[in-house]
């Protein structure tokens, strides 16, 4: 496995706090620290919540929780050496196993510190900690730090839940009769009101209110020239030929959506996939959310069948429809939830073959792969400095399990697959194009198209 700091032959190193002024640099100083200052300040206010129904127990594993986070923020603000996970969960090993790693290769001149290693490392590692401090305090071990924030999410973007939900009804009510010029028409949208849920995201807003409050379906003429790589026709004829080859074969299409954010990204994840099977596109979606709470508003199982059940309960007549054809999905098997360890590792995605072959398997089953928003980006890509005119094919590194697809707008400083001169002149426009979520893309490799030419 190739360590996630190493410069190979054109390969360029990973994005990291110690480019001072860089943003790797600022989220490090900055945000972090505020996400763990909010972390403390949700268990705390929770403290009567854990008296309740735990008793002297809950308080004690209140103070000692906010006793080792308290202590993390420490080393974190004061660039101490990332330490071993003390903790007996399935993926310590794991963890301590890439920590050592990184240690051997930066030998003794320089430790493996919160400011001097892989941006996208620390990062990860920050979350898997705070897991860590709460699983070691029993019994608060189980509870979601972000479940608040992503509860508010949702609720706050209800009016547009309502819009895309009446939105998809309208569609289904008719699916029958829609000809393929209709039926690409309407997934290009739905495409794209996904791909725009991805700016819910509150990890980039370190947990401020970000939830969605205008119409989906209006915004996205005036959005469409801030995809700067729009490759939705390719996406569409990957589905259309695994359909026919379905169809001679007597198989079935299979669509993999590797989710981001719980609240409202992740209603426009179902809406999406909701249209994919009632349209004959796909005839399963398999989504892939995280085991643990991640990066503030990640979909966790329990996110997913929450999310499910708000639906159903909502006192809207389209959204409650919506909600229980959901729900049927699941039970007829037509969409499954799986979630899987790797996902909330440090590992870019060229590693999974080799760390988590189980899962590359799986994925090997799709005949196409969604994924969702700026983390699973920076994972495909390595979070590496790359030019902005490398290939998506190149910086992917040999992963491609399948036909995939990255539904991401922009929040993070990594970029492939530009036009020469395309990021010059955004910068020179707006100088944090790259993360002010503002520009997205909706970007395809295939190694079999790679193969045809």
């Amino acid at each position: 496995m190739m360590a996630a700091d190493q410069t190979v032959h054109g390969v360029p190193p990973s994005l990291s706090a110690k480019v001072v002024g860089s943003f790797a640099y600022l989220t490090v100083r900055d945000r972090l620290p505020t996400i763990l200052t909010k972390v403390i300040d949700t268990i705390h206010r929770n403290k009567n919540k854990f008296f309740e129904e735990y008793g002297e127990e809950g308080i004690q594993a209140e103070k000692q929780t906010i006793g080792l986070l308290s202590k993390m923020r420490n080393e974190l603000q004061t660039d101490k050496p990332v330490i071993p996970l003390t903790d007996s969960l399935q993926d310590a090993e794991c963890w301590n196993q890439y920590l050592q790693k990184h240690q051997k290769l930066h030998g003794d001149q320089e430790s493996v510190s919160w400011f001097k290693s892989p941006w996208l490392y620390v990062e990860c590692y920050m979350y898997r900690r705070i897991h860590e401090a709460l699983w070691l305090n029993p019994p608060i071990s189980d509870y979601d730090v972000f479940n608040e924030g992503k509860t508010q999410s949702f609720f706050e973007s209800q009016q547009a839940v309502m819009t895309i939900c009446t939105h998809l009804e309208g569609i289904n009510s008719n699916i029958e009769n829609l000809s393929k010029n209709q039926l690409f028409e309407h997934f290009d949208k739905l495409l794209q009101v996904s791909l725009w849920g991805n700016k819910c995201d509150l990890s980039i807003s370190a947990g401020q209110d970000n939830s969605q409050k205008t119409s989906p379906i209006d915004s996205l003429v005036s959005l469409q020239p801030l995809i700067l790589v729009n490759d939705s026709n390719t996406v569409w004829s990957t589905l259309i030929s695994a359909q026919t080859h379905a169809r001679s074969e007597k198989t079935t299409v299979r669509v993999d959506i590797v989710l981001d954010n719980a609240g409202f990204e992740l209603v426009t994840d179902l809406v999406l996939a909701d249209f994919l099977v009632s349209s004959g596109l796909a005839h399963e979606v398999h989504f892939h959310g995280k085991s643990i709470p991640w990066f503030v508003s990640d979909v966790t199982a329990h996110d997913f069948q929450w999310t499910i059940q708000q639906t159903m309960a909502a006192n809207h007549k389209c959204m409650s429809k919506i909600g229980y054809q959901w729900k049927s999905h699941l039970k007829d098997g037509v969409w499954s939830y799986h979630d899987h360890p790797f996902w909330t590792q440090p590992h870019e995605f060229c590693d999974m073959a080799a760390d988590a072959p189980d899962l590359y398997a799986n994925l090997q089953g799709a005949d196409l792969v969604l994924f969702k928003g700026d983390l699973n980006y920076r994972k495909l890509v390595g979070d590496r400095d790359w030019d902005h005119t490398v290939g998506f094919g190149t910086a992917l590194q040999g992963f491609g399990p399948a036909p995939l697809c990255s539904l991401r707008t922009l929040k993070a400083n990594v970029q492939v697959g530009l036009q020469p001169g395309q990021a010059e002149k955004l910068t020179s426009h707006e100088p944090d194009w790259m993360t002010c979520s503002k520009y997205a893309v909706i970007q395809f490799y295939s190694s079999k198209a790679e193969q045809k030419d």
